[in-house]
């Protein structure tokens, strides 16, 4: 059985949370900017989104997650060499010293794990097509909101983003989004993407590839 916290119980969740990432020394970084390498430090997301990433030899480039609101993020989570934390927007962060980690770390530890095995596990499906609508669903769940026609992904990947991910090409990536555009399941609005299915229908794309 899982146990599904009382509203009492989460909201005082969150208010520690908050209450702890006070306490903490924050940085900002700028949207493209490199949060540099160190192996002492965590940081906890407070605004703005993330990705991690490696590359291969020869220079292409390999996205290992998508990280926002609440997330810890450092080189002390991963063993991959070489490893880039890359800010996808203006990005504010708490930074939690190593005598820090054991207050609510577990948590996130166990989140950002999940989050990159649901990740792993997408990057894999096929055909291509499904790749992408499973990765758009991942995107809208963690970083959508409702608006009137849809679920608006509320981040600006660009289609070069979005191929480096799934591991195929920009032009493939262009030509499903417009397959999508034309079946009327994907939307554009100013440089972002707006998944127009019901909610039901999301998750039963989403349980096709389970």
């Amino acid at each position: 059985m899982m146990y599904s916290p009382s509203p009492t119980s989460n909201s005082s969740a969150v208010s520690n949370s908050c209450a702890f990432s006070r306490q903490l020394p924050q940085q900002i970084f700028t949207r493209r900017e490199v949060i540099p390498p160190q192996n002492d430090v965590l940081w906890r997301i407070e605004y703005g989104a993330v990705r991690t990433l490696t590359w291969s030899e020869d220079g292409t480039f390999i996205t290992l997650g998508y990280w926002g609101l609440g997330d810890l993020i450092g080189y002390p989570l991963s063993r991959v060499k070489p490893y880039q934390i890359e800010c996808l927007t203006g990005v504010e962060v708490s930074i939690v010293p190593p005598h820090l980690w054991h207050q609510d770390i577990i948590n996130a530890l166990l989140s950002h794990i999940q989050q990159a095995e649901d990740l792993l596990s997408i990057v894999h499906r096929k055909p291509i097509s499904l790749r992408l609508w499973q990765f758009l669903v991942w995107l809208s769940e963690k970083f959508g909101r409702d608006v009137d026609k849809g679920k608006l992904i509320d981040l600006n990947v660009t289609h070069q983003d979005i191929a480096e991910v799934l591991n195929t090409t920009r032009v493939t990536v262009t030509r499903l989004l417009q397959q999508l555009e034309e079946e009327g399941t994907v939307l554009r609005h100013k440089r972002r993407i707006i998944l127009r299915l019901p909610n039901q229908l999301i998750k039963n794309y989403r349980s096709v590839a389970c």
